[in-house]
C-alpha cells in the first residue's frame, strides 16, 4: 500500500499560474493552498480542482511553507510554488518512491524555463530541489528568502523534471531578483557580515566563469546567457547592498 501524500503550495494572486500546478499533481491524495490574501480567482480555481483552501498572513517563505505542511492531512508532503509543474515522469517516479520509501527525502532536477526556452545547463539545470519528504523526519528553514528543507538523514534522488516558469516576463523576473537581493542583503547585514570591494568585483566574475563556461551554460543561447548575466548581477547587487548598509549604521554611530 503506497503512503499517503499531501502537495502543498503557497499562493497569493496566481489565478494564471495555478491551473497547470494543481492539474500536474493531481495524482496526490490531498492538495492543500495556504493563500496569503488573493484578489484574483485563486480561491475559486481551487476549489475547483478540490483543493482544501486556508488562509494565512505571509510569514515568509520559510515559515510560510513550514506553517501549510503542518496543516496537511498526511505525512508525506511534496512542496510546489504555482509556476511550477510535475512532469508525467517525475509523477511516475513519485508513486514509485511512495510504494516502499527508502529514504524520509527525495530531491529531484528541476529545469527552468526561462525567455520561452528550457534551459539545460548554467545554472538552470539541474538545479536540485528538494521537495518530496515526511514531515516527521524534515522541515523548512525560517530564511525569509532561500529557504530549503532541512534533514537529517541521506536524501534520495527521484529522476524526472520538476518544471519551473521562471518569470512570465523579464522584467518581473528583474523586479523580483531586486527585492531577493534587497533580502539577502539585510540578512547578511543582521549576521554582521562584511564585504570588500574585491569581493564585490570578484564573486560576480567567478560565478559567470563557473556557470557559463565549466557549466556550458553558452549551449542554452542568448536566454542563457541573459539568465547567468543576471544572477551575476545578483551577486554584484546583494554585495553592494550589503555595503551601503554597513555605512548607513556607521554613519548613525
Amino acid at each position: 500500500m503506497p503512503e499517503h501524500l499531501s502537495a502543498v503550495i503557497i499562493t497569493r494572486d496566481v489565478a494564471d499560474l495555478l491551473p497547470e500546478c494543481l492539474e500536474s499533481i493531481r495524482f496526490a491524495d490531498e492538495i492543500l493552498i495556504v493563500d496569503s490574501g488573493s484578489q484574483d480567482d485563486t480561491r475559486d480555481i481551487a476549489k475547483r480542482h478540490g483543493a482544501r483552501f486556508l488562509h494565512q498572513d505571509w510569514l515568509g517563505y520559510g515559515k510560510q511553507k513550514q506553517f501549510a505542511v503542518e496543516r496537511a492531512a498526511h505525512d508525506w508532503v511534496i512542496c510546489l510554488d504555482a509556476d511550477e509543474r510535475v512532469s508525467p515522469e517525475l509523477a511516475h517516479r513519485i508513486q514509485d518512491a511512495l510504494r516502499g520509501p527508502e529514504f524520509f527525502a527525495y530531491d529531484m532536477p528541476r529545469c527552468n524555463r526561462f525567455m520561452g526556452r528550457w534551459l539545460r545547463h548554467g545554472e538552470g539545470y539541474p538545479d536540485p530541489n528538494l521537495r518530496l519528504f515526511h514531515r516527521g523526519h524534515a522541515h523548512w528553514s525560517d530564511d525569509p528568502i532561500h529557504e530549503h528543507v532541512v534533514t537529517t538523514g541521506p536524501v534520495g534522488r527521484l529522476d524526472g523534471d520538476l518544471l519551473h516558469d521562471s518569470a512570465v516576463s523579464l522584467a518581473d523576473y528583474l523586479d523580483k531578483q531586486n527585492r531577493y537581493t534587497t533580502l539577502q542583503a539585510e540578512r547578511l547585514h543582521a549576521q554582521g557580515k562584511h564585504v570588500g570591494a574585491a569581493r564585490l568585483v570578484l564573486s560576480p566574475l567567478a560565478r559567470f566563469i563557473k556557470f557559463y563556461f565549466l557549466r556550458r551554460g553558452f549551449l542554452d543561447g542568448v536566454p542563457g546567457l541573459v539568465h547567468i548575466a543576471i544572477g551575476c548581477f545578483n551577486s554584484f547587487m546583494k554585495y553592494a547592498k550589503l555595503m551601503q548598509l554597513a555605512r548607513a549604521n556607521k554613519s548613525k554611530s
